[in-house]
């Protein structure tokens, strides 16, 4: 997909957070660039910082923590139409415990952590979406860790689906599996189950 077919879906997402002043939305996509990746591309791994910031316009990607016992843990999945990477790293630049890598062929459009630091200068609207979709991203974060921790599998199970009914379509059950923090046969007893 090319750079002017993603900046619609940009702008839809970005105005979900805020609605950018005209000057400040012309410099924002000017910084955009697309790319792609094949099917299990690492994008960013364990120890790197992440340097870009992503909005995916198609194909499927998750960012997972590997334990030294090789037993990953996913911790979140990304589609068109949203933003992508490795957050807490690229916001700090410091080192990321993740890997960010696609599931499927993907494309992106993507910006450098110093062109979106450069245009928070320049910019406060920048600066206050960047806040907002901070504090959202933590929303979402303490959510997730109130299910892990509180919520039965089915519980879980039904969280998911009611939130991304989409997804037992595009991501591999295994991962969703991990996601759920639930074994492989738990997660087919439940598929076989539940019903919404």
């Amino acid at each position: 997909m090319i750079l002017e077919e993603a900046l619609p879906h940009l702008q839809a997402l970005t105005n979900r957070f805020l609605d950018l002043p005209n000057e400040a939305w012309m410099d924002f996509t000017a910084i955009w660039q697309p790319c792609s990746a094949k099917r299990k591309a690492v994008l960013t791994a364990a120890g790197e910082t992440e340097k870009y910031l992503y909005l995916v316009t198609s194909g499927v990607q998750r960012s997972f923590y590997l334990h030294h016992n090789n037993k990953e843990a996913t911790m979140v999945f990304t589609y068109p139409y949203s933003f992508s990477g490795v957050a807490d790293s690229f916001l700090t630049q410091m080192p990321s415990k993740y890997y960010f890598e696609t599931l499927t062929a993907s494309t992106f459009i993507r910006t450098s952590y110093q062109q979106v630091a450069a245009l928070m200068e320049k910019h406060r609207s920048i600066e206050q979406f960047v806040l907002k979709i901070t504090a959202f991203t933590l929303a979402g974060v303490l959510e997730r860790q109130i299910e892990l921790q509180c919520f039965t599998a089915e519980e879980k199970f039904r969280a998911l689906l009611k939130r991304s009914p989409h997804v037992l379509q595009l991501i591999p059950h295994k991962y969703l599996a991990s996601y759920l923090a639930l074994d492989a046969a738990t997660f087919s007893k439940l598929l076989g189950t539940v019903k919404l």
